[in-house]
């Protein structure tokens, strides 16, 4: 499934559908998991259910999962690049610099 093609509420509902997914999966309750977590029970249906939710509790119920690493293959640590090292004489980067685009413009990161 292309996550690029759907809407931020579609997206939600998708990973949330999937944590849902892998607690079933290992024959978790949802009153176990809250417990594991250290959240509510109510917190754990709500974010199942695709409801808005922090990125906080998600990562609080992947903890409890034992799934947190999961961010490390969808979101790699960009690091510095050494070209970007000697710009910036051995100081990593604070901050982004404007662009200088036209301001209606549509940003192609």
């Amino acid at each position: 499934m292309k996550l690029n093609n759907l809407s931020d509420e579609q997206v939600l509902i998708e990973l949330t559908r999937r944590v849902k997914q892998k607690r079933l999966n290992r024959n978790v309750t949802q009153d176990e998991l809250s417990k594991k977590a250290g959240v509510h029970v109510q917190t754990i249906k709500n974010f199942e259910s695709g409801k808005t939710t922090t990125l906080l509790t998600f990562i609080q119920v992947l903890r409890a999962l034992g799934d947190l690493d999961v961010f490390d293959s969808f979101f790699p640590d960009p690091g510095v690049s050494p070209i970007e090292l000697l710009k910036l004489k051995g100081k990593e980067r604070e901050r982004a610099s404007r662009s200088y685009k036209n301001k209606n413009e549509d940003p192609s990161w």
